[in-house]
């Protein structure tokens, strides 16, 4: 501990360039070991020197790469993201001061920099602070005192090719968006209806290139659907979210006229060739979604007019998964049911007393056992 604090000096910002590289490898090397991290959750002010460092200037791009490494490990750790959630919180740095101990603001302005090369490791920083569910509004109170605009983050990572001129890809701003997407706000703000940043992440549910980008952004739609107030807007041509999530479950299977023209025109006739989504994790987020979206009656009717039934039918099929297997049937369940059979528009509001959603849990686990 004592040779820890020892090295605090060498951090500092304006500290001698060898000394300070040599000091900030050492750490880094402690960041790779459970026992290592805990050690440094001791020292916040090492966790602040290394939040510094990251914003160096060019000369010393090694030192910022090998701090924003180290914070990659050290928010890997629930209790390493509270740590640097409490240094950020309680920075007294105005929001354009650099550098700054804010490590939210240093990410996110990192990530809207297209010339910056620590825009992936940012995406990372965020992605692992944002995962612990009860750290979330807590960062979006930052990210909105920092006025940052969420149209320009979703742009950043919808061109992110084109964006950053450094070759930053940002498939990890995807698992962010997800985790932050439990909080109303920013749902509120990626549904903003003027602003139509959905429709940027929509392409994304077929992205073959990187499996944590597709599984952020099917994360993010999923956690949409949890408002009802939007499930109308949602389905509509102007989104038309049904086509998005129904495509990575359908597959190459050929249906008569009859049910090709009630399809939405984008699952009509797909070819022989057509793949469904390979990440099991990433098709039970689109059945929970869909069934999100059976919530009210005018909502299941669109969706029973798409004919979404025939793609789950087939999708039902092939899938071999039983947690998928029960989400599917879940949908289908509701789908196939008639409005009189149901009784009731908003599904939601139905109350179940504890021993029967007790029984029904139970049910679910012994059919997963089997």
């Amino acid at each position: 501990m004592d040779s820890l604090k020892e090295l605090v000096e060498y951090l500092n910002f304006d500290a001698r360039l060898d000394l300070q590289a040599v000091a900030v490898q050492n750490i880094l090397g402690l960041t790779n070991t459970e026992k290592g991290r805990e050690m440094l959750l001791s020292c916040p002010e090492i966790l602040r020197q290394f939040i510094l460092l990251c914003q160096v200037d060019s000369k010393r791009l090694a030192v910022a790469k090998d701090a924003a490494r180290a914070l990659i490990n050290i928010s890997g750790d629930e209790a390493g993201a509270k740590a640097l959630l409490l240094i950020s919180e309680a920075s007294k740095c105005e929001l354009n001061q650099r550098p700054t101990d804010n490590l939210i603001h240093v990410c996110f302005s990192f990530i809207l920099d297209k010339d910056n090369s620590l825009a992936d490791q940012c995406c990372m920083i965020l992605s692992n602070m944002t995962r612990p569910a009860a750290l979330v509004d807590r960062i979006v109170s930052l990210i909105e005192k920092a006025d940052c605009k969420w149209d320009k983050i979703v742009y950043a990572f919808a061109y992110a090719d084109k964006y950053n001129t450094k070759g930053a890809k940002l498939h990890y701003l995807g698992p962010t968006l997800s985790n932050l997407s439990q909080s109303p706000i920013v749902r509120s703000r990626l549904m903003d209806r003027d602003l139509l940043i959905i429709h940027k992440l929509l392409p994304f549910v077929e992205y073959k290139d990187s499996l944590v980008r597709r599984g952020g952004i099917v994360g993010t739609l999923k956690n949409c659907c949890f408002d009802i107030e939007n499930h109308l807007w949602l389905l509509s041509d102007q989104v038309d979210i049904l086509s998005h999530l129904l495509l990575p479950l359908a597959g190459p299977e050929e249906f008569d006229d009859e049910d090709n023209d009630k399809l939405p025109i984008d699952l009509q006739y797909l070819p022989a060739t057509k793949e469904r989504e390979r990440d099991v994790d990433i098709r039970t987020m689109i059945l929970e979604a869909l069934c999100q979206l059976c919530a009210t009656k005018e909502a299941r009717e669109i969706i029973r007019e798409k004919n979404a039934y025939v793609i789950l039918r087939e999708y039902h099929k092939w899938e071999k998964d039983k947690a998928a297997l029960l989400a599917c049937e879940n949908v289908i369940d509701i789908l196939i049911r008639t409005e009189e059979e149901i009784g009731i528009d908003n599904l939601k509001q139905i109350e179940v007393p504890s021993k029967y959603s007790e029984k029904f849990q139970e049910i679910d686990k012994e059919f997963l056992k089997e």
